[in-house]
């Protein structure tokens, strides 16, 4: 006879597997490696980023430990050999990552101030020079930010070959490679480089706004720079925000757990989430692997022109 406490027991019971089940990802996985590659200095990437790593370990019931890495290569790597779980990637970064092979799948990018998921690769000078055009600055020096950075090396590059500028480094006096994005505009700065390409959403959300607040660009006589020191000469057409990935081979409830906990962010602790972005993102967008297809294609072209180039 079935009665009504064999029912609730067995509820429970199943209820306890449920529970047990969602947490054996746990027992496999008791701490997750988040990466991200430093737009700013070391020490402010750790300030933006360990609230929201604190806030991820307490979400997800395991340990989150921040990894800055040295580059972008360096998270590519890291997650091919599974170190790393989770990565800040830019849009190049990710496309190559997949053409190499490495299992990572994407699951969110941000949402910025005005509801829009894309930026652009800006050219800036300086706007005390001469400088008003790409024409302008033939034999002349560029700054870059990195081989494998989206906005700092592979859309220029894209740009420059539209404009019918097929080969940069025959073009520009010198073309160097910064290491960030915060390197490529402190040497536009300094006067390093005549040029400096870098990422750009709005007056408000770049890394010179972020740089400008901070109060980390001086004129000579030890003042601090303006937005209007600079002026953009060109920008690219919009690039689809970079993505959040998670290594392919964890377990679906990892997966879940992930996703769920980046975008009840906002929500669940605000000043941390703010803390990325210094307040200009909105929050997380749903994204998929395949939404960075058309970026494949991009890093593609640049691998044919390297090529043809050596050729």
């Amino acid at each position: 006879m079935i009665t009504r406490r064999l029912i609730l027991a067995g509820a429970a019971a199943l209820a306890f597997t449920a529970s047990a089940s969602a947490d054996d990802w746990k027992a496999k996985y008791p701490e997750l490696t988040f990466a991200v590659v430093p737009a700013e200095n070391a020490s402010g990437v750790t300030e933006r980023w360990t609230p929201f790593v604190d806030y991820l370990s307490k979400q997800l019931g395991v340990k989150v430990t921040l990894r800055i890495a040295s580059d972008y290569a360096a998270v590519i790597e890291g997650q091919r050999a599974g170190n790393i779980h989770i990565a800040s990637y830019g849009s190049a970064s990710f496309a190559r990552a997949r053409l190499t092979g490495v299992k990572t799948d994407a699951f969110a990018n941000d949402i910025n101030a005005d509801g829009s998921t894309g930026y652009y690769s800006v050219f800036f000078v300086k706007a005390s020079s001469a400088y008003k055009k790409v024409d302008d600055l033939k034999g002349k020096n560029l700054g870059l930010v990195d081989p494998n950075s989206t906005s700092g090396n592979n859309v220029p590059r894209f740009e420059l070959d539209k404009m019918g500028i097929h080969d940069a480094d025959a073009y520009f006096g010198k073309v160097v490679f910064t290491g960030s994005h915060e390197n490529a505009m402190l040497a536009l700065a300094q006067g390093t480089v005549d040029v400096a390409a870098n990422q750009w959403t709005s007056d408000d959300d770049s890394t010179l706004a972020q740089m400008l607040t901070k109060g980390m660009l001086k004129n000579a006589d030890g003042s601090a720079m303006k937005k209007d020191d600079f002026r953009i000469i060109h920008k690219s057409a919009p690039i689809i925000n970079g993505p959040y990935a998670y290594n392919s081979d964890l377990p679906e409830d990892a997966k879940t757990a992930i996703a769920k906990a980046f975008f009840d962010a906002p929500a669940k602790d605000k000043a941390a989430f703010d803390r990325l972005s210094d307040g200009q993102k909105k929050g997380f967008h749903p994204a998929t692997t395949k939404d960075w297809d058309g970026t494949i294609e991009l890093i593609k072209f640049v691998d044919a022109l390297r090529k043809k180039k050596a050729s």
